[in-house]
């Protein structure tokens, strides 16, 4: 038999030790856990009853009890999570990286064609260009400008009326944000223009211009509205950090007659370094998913596709699964060193 005729059963086979697993998990819970609760509980009751009359080795069996009843408690309450984990991230992840490996309509087998493919075809590697060119620099300008926006900030008056005009972006949606941005880039030809770009634009002299169809300026106009989104957030976060630096620290540094500069990178921003990295790598997992903002700008015409829009694409509109599921499961590549790198980087705080 060729691996093509077994590739069906084989999907079909993992699909059903996953439901016999799910199945079998929840009956011995209904049928052992809980029954074994009950009956642990009577037997910790005892056992603290005992040790009120006796002495020796009782209290270590006590608090075995007592550990043993906590952890089952601790289990109970994950498992419904654990559950919908399972259902809504495992079961389809396992799925996306079966169909990666067929055909358009999931017919044949191919094994990794589809992930070939997508370093073969020129305007797929133009696509991954854009997305590493904003998963660069929508990162470090977001910080920038919120880090920015923080110190400045907390030397105003209105702090807080500054801090919720700032954030005020983050809570419009990236279709709302997308729909804003289009008349800010908008044009109309000769005459007036609706545009606040080309406004500006023609006041200095220039002509008006088609701003969303010229590359690569038009990916970089893109990604600051993806920036003026994320500023907010990461103004909020460092400005939390920028507060939290012990004033013993910087009552020592003016003492030492330390200029504001000097303040700014040997103090501040040593201080807030944990801050800075989580503020980084929260932007840049998100903006290696970006898709509203382009697919409600450009549709990703004019050069400003990305990995996100095409896998979309792909799978729905040319109907052509196999090569959107590669996308899918390259985008979670992707994402898992950043992952990685963030939880060495909280332990390593933990440990510290």
């Amino acid at each position: 038999m060729e691996f093509e005729d077994f590739a069906p059963k084989l999907s079909m086979l993992l699909y059903g030790v996953i439901g016999f697993v799910v199945v079998v998990g929840g009956l011995l819970l209904l049928l052992d856990v809980v029954p074994n609760y009950f009956a642990r509980r009577r037997e910790a009751a005892l056992v603290a009853a005992s040790l009120s009359t006796s002495d020796g080795p009782a209290p270590t069996l006590g608090r075995r009890v007592r550990k043993h009843r906590e952890g089952l408690l601790g289990l109970a309450f994950l498992l419904p999570a654990l559950l919908l984990l399972l259902i809504g991230l495992v079961i389809p992840a396992i799925r996306t990286i079966l169909l990666s490996l067929r055909n358009g309509d999931s017919t044949a087998f191919v094994g990794l064609d589809n992930y070939l493919w997508i370093f073969r075809e020129n305007d797929i590697v133009r696509v991954l260009l854009n997305t590493a060119g904003w998963v660069i620099l929508v990162p470090l300008l977001a910080t920038s400008v919120g880090l920015l926006y923080a110190v400045m900030v907390d030397r105003a008056r209105f702090e807080a009326v500054a801090k919720s005009l700032i954030f005020l972006p983050m809570a419009i949606s990236f279709v709302g944000a997308g729909i804003i941005w289009r008349f800010v880039y908008a044009y109309r030809g000769e005459g007036d223009q609706i545009g606040l770009l080309n406004w500006l634009w023609t006041l200095v002299g220039g002509e008006p211009r088609q701003w969303l169809n010229e590359g690569p300026l038009n990916t970089f106009l893109l990604i600051v509205v993806m920036v003026w989104i994320q500023a907010g957030f990461a103004m909020v976060i460092l400005s939390a950090a920028i507060k939290a630096i012990p004033s013993d620290i910087v009552e020592a540094a003016r003492l030492d007659g330390v200029t504001p500069w000097q303040m700014f990178w040997r103090v501040t921003l040593p201080s807030i370094r944990p801050a800075l990295i989580v503020v980084i790598v929260t932007i840049s997992i998100g903006t290696m998913k970006i898709f509203d903002i382009v697919r409600t700008m450009t549709n990703g015409n004019f050069d400003t596709n990305v990995v996100a829009l095409e896998m979309y694409n792909q799978a729905f509109r040319y109907q052509q699964a196999g090569q959107g599921s590669a996308l899918a499961v390259f985008l979670f590549i992707l994402v898992i060193p950043i992952v990685i790198f963030q939880i060495r980087n909280l332990r390593r705080q933990r440990e510290g």
